[in-house]
């Protein structure tokens, strides 16, 4: 067993693969805010140590155990944060994509309020194409099948069917990370 496998148990790491050829296949992800406490992206370990050591990053969140070097001793970074400010553009430009659309809507069907997995799910038109409608980040939601086959090419309105929340652009779409530590939770 590695020390960055004996750690995981120990300091609530998260595991990560790197698939470029050569990369290490054990590495752990550390969770990197801005200097307003926002999050902004998770970085290997030896990232995170990198920009400990510049001066680029402060630890906030540690675990118990230490990284340790002929000269020195450092706690295992779990979140740290940048400080200088790292500006970031507040409209992206966010593909409407069948996978974005399905996170936004959290698998819930906005018709009947279904939570349900991916294959069950298809995205619908709120104004039909065939009416004009946009395929645009306004316009589409997540749809299980028998809802969106009622709903056919008729507006909600018409089909007497009601949104469970309209749907709108996201700020920005937050990749899921299915074991949060407890020490990212309230960053995120």
């Amino acid at each position: 067993m590695s020390f960055l496998e004996s750690l995981s148990s120990v300091a609530g790491l998260v595991p990560a693969t790197d698939d470029r050829p050569g990369a290490q296949q054990n590495m752990y992800r550390v969770l990197v805010l801005n200097t307003t406490y926002e999050p902004l992206n998770t970085v290997s370990l030896p990232r995170a140590v990198a920009l400990l050591l510049a001066d680029k990053a402060e630890i906030v969140e540690a675990a118990e155990a230490r990284l340790r070097s002929q000269h020195l001793t450092l706690p295992v970074p779990l979140v740290i944060r940048l400080v200088t400010y790292v500006r970031i553009p507040r409209r992206l430009p966010l593909a409407v994509t069948r996978r974005a659309v399905l996170s936004r809507d959290n698998y819930v069907c906005q018709y009947c309020g279904r939570s349900l997995p991916s294959a069950e799910l298809t995205l619908d038109h709120v104004l039909p194409r065939c009416r004009g409608g946009r395929t645009c980040w306004e316009n589409i939601v997540a749809a299980c099948k028998p809802c969106n086959h009622r709903k056919g090419d008729r507006t909600p309105a018409e089909a007497h069917m009601r949104l469970r929340r309209q749907p709108f652009r996201p700020r920005y779409l937050a990749l899921v990370v299915v074991d949060v530590p407890p020490a990212w939770q309230k960053y995120l």
